[in-house]
């Protein structure tokens, strides 16, 4: 939210050059909150003890939140493996959302350019992270079902079929499967876009409020969408997940 705007930009600005590399505001806020995040968890765990306190109990209380709720979708062996993406994403993107509430954004500015953006309210980095979890999903996917597998699990019928039914069902599940990898590969783009339209939402909110007394109820609302947005995102991954590394049941009479 730059002074030069009547509204937020839906660019980020960019701040300097590394060689062809424009590193805008929205960069430069990501790197000091990853900074942030790697000091605190440092300090956090630093001296562990079996009765939690001060930042080790906070950061224990998030972890703690995120295992139980990707536990409950992807089981206990495959979170074990994976924990340590969703519980990342989740803090990097909570943090992120509710650095946005800070008083320097938008306020703070060299040479006219606006410095504190959150990673969050910028597509470019929430497609970053989008495909990043992509290229894990189908490592993982791969080394749960295997290579064959991860495409029987997208083409291959679901359930036994003889007979006349089984080649009618073979050309279904191949359109069925079509469809699906077309699910897959806008993945990304529905994931970028729902968390930078909650969060780009929320900061033009702010910002015209900012001229307000009653701004102060919308700083409550922006705390809890803030949370709500990283939990959708976690939560929406971690189904994903799920529904590629999920196994067939046997039939039960």
């Amino acid at each position: 939210m730059s002074g030069g705007h009547d509204s937020v930009s839906p660019i980020p600005d960019v701040l300097f050059n590394i060689d062809v590399i424009e590193i805008t505001n929205s960069t430069f806020t990501t790197w000091v909150l990853m900074v942030f995040l790697l000091v605190f968890s440092f300090m956090a765990t630093r001296k562990r003890s079996l009765v939690p306190s001060g930042m080790q109990n906070l950061l224990e209380f998030f972890f703690e939140g995120v295992y139980n709720l990707v536990e409950s979708i992807l089981g206990p062996d495959l979170t074990k493996r994976t924990i340590w993406f969703f519980a990342t994403v989740f803090l990097f993107i909570l943090v992120s959302n509710w650095s946005g509430l800070l008083p320097i954004t938008g306020n703070l500015t060299f040479d006219g350019v606006t410095v504190w953006r959150p990673g969050t309210a910028d597509v470019c980095n929430n497609l970053a992270m989008s495909l990043v979890f992509m290229a894990l999903w189908v490592l993982w996917a791969i080394q749960e079902n295997g290579v064959v597998g991860f495409f029987k699990h997208i083409f291959a019928p679901k359930g036994h079929f003889e007979g006349i039914m089984l080649p009618i069902m073979i050309v279904m599940s191949l359109g069925i499967g079509l469809i699906e990898i077309i699910s897959i590969v806008f993945r990304p783009i529905s994931l970028s876009f729902r968390l930078y339209g909650n969060i780009f939402g929320g900061e033009n909110v702010m910002h015209s409020m900012m001229i307000y007394i009653v701004q102060i109820p919308f700083y409550f609302l922006e705390i809890i969408v803030g949370l709500i947005q990283a939990l959708v995102f976690t939560l929406l991954t971690a189904v994903f997940t799920a529904l590629i590394c999920e196994h067939e049941h046997k039939e039960e009479h």
